[in-house]
């Protein structure tokens, strides 16, 4: 986080720390005897911003955990820098926080650190590490919050649920650690994180899974200590919450790569898709370039760099002209939501894609953990920016819808980390759900036990 030298300077020493971010754990590194300053320290990945930060950021990535930025490191934001004096060193110091999001775990260390842990954000609070100055400040300037998760359009729903748990954890981690200077207060903590999920609840209506597993993590704390809840249940709760999201969408992804062979058609962005399309074995994916936003093209081109297969784009219009001339196998999409009775909330074109391939007799598989099923039969679709399809000066009105409803009968299976179902069975699952919001209530211990006996829900 800060530069080798002991020379006290008038000058702030500006230097930039990155955060990379691996599912939900970010990278810790602890700084050797070869550095100048603090030694046996925790922090990021870090160094002198000698010219612009935004560069010498990944130059340090690369110098110091052998990672590629714009391969295996992908950027994710910046926040505004942090400012302290150490008076110890007579130095003062400006961090420019970055965070990253990284596809491996596998780093090489530099002799700038002798050691490496992925952990949760919140073990930088822990007694047994002992950070760099202000980590925890810088780490909070570029972490996740209520309001980046209301406004990112980029990511799917079950990435963006786990964000909405790791605003829970961290916050109730903090919490944790202010107990030690100003004491316990359960009942300020629990209205604190009470409100926070609250917000997380309405940031994204239309995705039943952050929902649920929002409800999950607070169902969970609300449980285990019954009116005297506070911020280490709730700690607790989310941590075990993310483990188990994991887990689940790594299984779901698992379980339709067993399904996945011969010729697929596919569209948008799933990360559960994705990682299944990765580890299944299609002779042929045919992706449809979703637009507006085009993310479609993103997923071929890595497509076409971890599979050995055929990658195909398309345009969107062009889905039914591909399913009726093309010999396509399945079809296969993610899912923002998944209603009661089986019908699917995805990204908008879903629902042509499916109703085309009914046309044509080709299977629709959803991939969606459980948690993605909606507790509600209602449905809040979003919309995107209207300028993302017409920007001219034309007295012209322009619909940009981002979510579609596919209805049941054009969805011949649900695949997730319980197995594949039916579209029928979907309600039962729904029903177990509507058990976690017992929590907002004042029902944690009947929550508790609800999970406890439906343990197979995610």
């Amino acid at each position: 986080m800060c530069p080798d030298t002991d020379t006290p300077s008038d000058d702030p020493a500006h230097v930039v720390t990155a955060f990379l971010r691996h599912r939900s754990d970010v990278l810790c590194l602890r700084r050797s005897d070869a550095v100048g300053t603090y030694r046996g320290q925790w922090g990021g990945v870090s160094g002198f911003a000698e010219g612009d930060p935004d560069e010498q950021v990944r130059t340090e990535i690369c110098e110091e955990t052998g990672l590629e930025p714009g391969e295996t490191v992908s950027f994710v934001r910046s926040g505004r820098p942090v400012e302290f004096e150490d008076s110890d060193l007579e130095r003062e110091w400006v961090v420019h926080p970055y965070l990253f999001d990284c596809d491996t775990r596998e780093v090489e260390l530099s002799e700038e650190h002798d050691a490496a842990e992925w952990v949760p954000a919140t073990a930088i609070l822990e007694d047994d590490r002992e950070p760099v100055p202000k980590l925890w400040t810088a780490y909070e300037r570029v972490a996740p919050t209520v309001r980046s998760i209301a406004a990112d359009d980029e990511h799917g729903a079950a990435a963006l649920s786990l964000r909405a748990l790791e605003v829970l954890r961290d916050r109730a981690g903090l919490l944790v650690a202010e107990r030690g200077e100003s004491g316990a207060d359960p009942v300020g903590e629990r209205d604190e994180l009470a409100e926070l999920a609250g917000r997380l609840l309405e940031a994204r209506p239309s995705m039943a899974v952050l929902r649920n597993r929002v409800n999950r993590a607070m169902a969970g704390a609300t449980g285990a200590d019954g009116d005297d809840w506070g911020a280490p249940a709730v700690l607790e709760s989310a941590l075990s919450t993310i483990d188990r999201a994991l887990a689940a969408d790594t299984e779901t992804a698992a379980i339709a790569a067993d399904r996945l062979g011969g010729s697929v058609a596919t569209l948008s962005r799933s990360g559960t898709v994705l990682e299944a399309l990765e580890t299944g074995d299609p002779s042929r994916i045919f992706v449809a370039e979703s637009r507006p936003a085009r993310e479609g093209i993103d997923v071929a081109e890595r497509l076409a760099a971890t599979t050995d297969c055929t990658v195909t784009v398309h345009t969107d219009a062009a889905v039914a002209a591909v399913l009726a001339r093309e010999d396509v196998d399945r079809v296969v999409v993610g899912a923002d939501t998944v209603l009661p009775d089986g019908s699917v909330v995805n990204k908008t074109g879903t629902r042509t894609l499916a109703v085309a391939a009914a046309r044509e007799g080709v299977p629709v598989s959803v991939v969606a953990a459980t948690a993605k099923v909606s507790t509600s039969e209602a449905v809040n679709l979003e919309s995107g920016d209207r300028s993302a399809v017409y920007d001219g000066d034309a007295p012209i009105d322009a619909l940009n819808p981002t979510f579609d409803v596919t209805p049941a009968d054009c969805v011949t299976e649900v695949v997730t980390e319980r197995g594949v179902l039916e579209p029928a069975e979907i309600e039962a699952v729904a029903t177990e759900l509507r058990d976690l919001e017992t929590w907002r209530d004042g029902g944690g211990p009947a929550a508790r036990e609800t999970t406890d006996r439906n343990h197979s829900v995610e």
